[in-house]
């Protein structure tokens, strides 16, 4: 059986790097043009040839995203743009636009075409389509609910893979074509600028009562009418398997890398549990619980269920949900001396509990009882900018295990 190939989102190498580590089959990023998270540090030229070759070596695939909706300018340079990053084999283009499509079906002689969830594929005459054109995979608008996306599995060609979004960020435009941003702002979401202007909040004026307010909402803060809990679909990795989906996709280009690898992680293991016959409800808490570690909104299962109702949204307030402090980094591991090399990401103290975790299914709490800077004195905080640490751990850890601290 091919198992479902589970694709993680990255803004840069080290992210990508642990995207990797942590199980993605596959990884998609954006170039310096043509993508829609223009405020990511994404890829230039260079650093799209060193991620295909990290990544083909350790057999997971790169897709690179050009899935802006253009004007005319946004158009130019954009066959030796495409020609110079097919010369490095990346394994697909992702696109939305027709006009980007045809150019680039013209020119590709190495990466297959993906049609974007921007494209706002709802139905299989549409799909089909795109398959007559060439397409490869089609990822699915995100406004479908799991009974559709079964029926047009039906539809469809078995060769034809399909892609949806299970977990991360929601725009409330679902598909993520937004006028809102630009209204408000003058940033094009749809050319990669979006200010998130869905986030804010807002009341509601009557046309004939000029500077009279009134909130929608149910207490005196005001209202985030706009304001979607983020996407979670671990409990239901079984259905979309059975529904005929080929790839799982987490949303978080912008996010950091210890919020891809703990999503990643907890994803991989309950994806595995499914094929080794462990999928089962236990599993299914312990990873949900790992996700909860890392900065998260409420969450929703979308449009899978059906229409989501009120309860998708958040009126209260667009902060995130942070029970853990993300606080550094293994570097590397003494078997001998026992002790850990760490680089610090946020302040820290000997007396501590922490957790450790890795890309292994379990992670590891222990209490910092003496710790060492680089000159190896002791010292009772780590609380400069990437300072690198040492301290004892009974276990073995590995480069690129993270450390947590829970929030008191």
């Amino acid at each position: 059986m091919n198992k479902v190939e589970l694709l993680a989102p990255a803004g840069d190498m080290e992210r990508l790097k642990s995207a990797i580590k942590y199980g993605a089959d596959a990884v998609y990023l954006a170039g310096n043009s043509f993508g829609l998270r223009a405020n990511a540090k994404n890829f230039d030229l260079d650093s799209i040839n060193e991620a295909v070759k990290y990544a083909h070596s350790r057999n997971v695939k790169i897709y690179v995203t050009m899935n802006i909706i253009p004007h005319d300018k946004d158009l130019i340079g954009i066959e030796d743009y495409i020609r110079e990053i097919d010369k490095y084999k990346v394994d697909a283009l992702i696109i939305s636009d027709p006009g980007i499509f045809m150019i680039a079906k013209n020119i590709v002689k190495n990466a297959q075409l993906h049609i974007s969830t921007q494209a706002s594929v709802t139905n299989s005459a549409t799909i089909n389509f795109w398959y007559n054109q060439g397409v490869k995979r089609v990822i699915l608008a995100r406004e479908l609910s799991l009974d559709e996306i079964i029926e047009i599995r039906k539809e469809i060609p078995k060769d034809l893979e399909i892609e949806v979004f299970v977990h991360g960020a929601m725009c409330i435009s679902y598909s993520g074509r937004c006028l809102l941003s630009n209204y408000m702002t003058g940033r094009d979401a749809n050319r990669g600028d979006c200010a998130q202007a869905c986030r804010w909040k807002y009341a509601l004026q009557e046309e004939k009562r000029p500077g009279e307010y009134y909130p929608v909402y149910e207490d005196e803060n005001g209202t985030y009418i706009f304001n979607s809990k983020d996407l979670c679909m671990l409990q239901d990795v079984d259905k979309l398997i059975n529904a005929g989906i080929n790839s799982l996709k987490i949303e978080g280009r912008m996010k950091t890398s210890y919020y891809v690898s703990t999503v990643i992680r907890s994803y991989r293991h309950v994806i595995d549990s499914y094929y080794d016959g462990n999928f089962n409800e236990k599993t299914i808490k312990k990873f949900k619980e790992e996700i909860e570690k890392a900065s998260h909104r409420y969450f929703t299962k979308g449009f899978f269920d059906g229409k989501p109702d009120k309860n998708a949204q958040i009126y209260e307030n667009s902060s995130y949900i942070r029970t853990y402090d993300f606080i550094g980094v293994v570097l590397d591991y003494d078997d001998n001396t026992k002790l850990v090399k760490v680089e610090q990401r946020n302040r820290f103290f000997t007396g501590e509990e922490i957790e450790i975790f890795g890309e292994g299914a379990e992670f590891h709490k222990l209490k910092i009882e003496k710790m060492y800077d680089d000159k190896m004195n002791e010292i009772e905080v780590a609380n400069k900018a990437k300072q690198i640490v040492y301290f004892n751990v009974n276990f073995d850890a590995s480069p690129g295990d993270f450390l947590r601290r829970k929030i008191k």
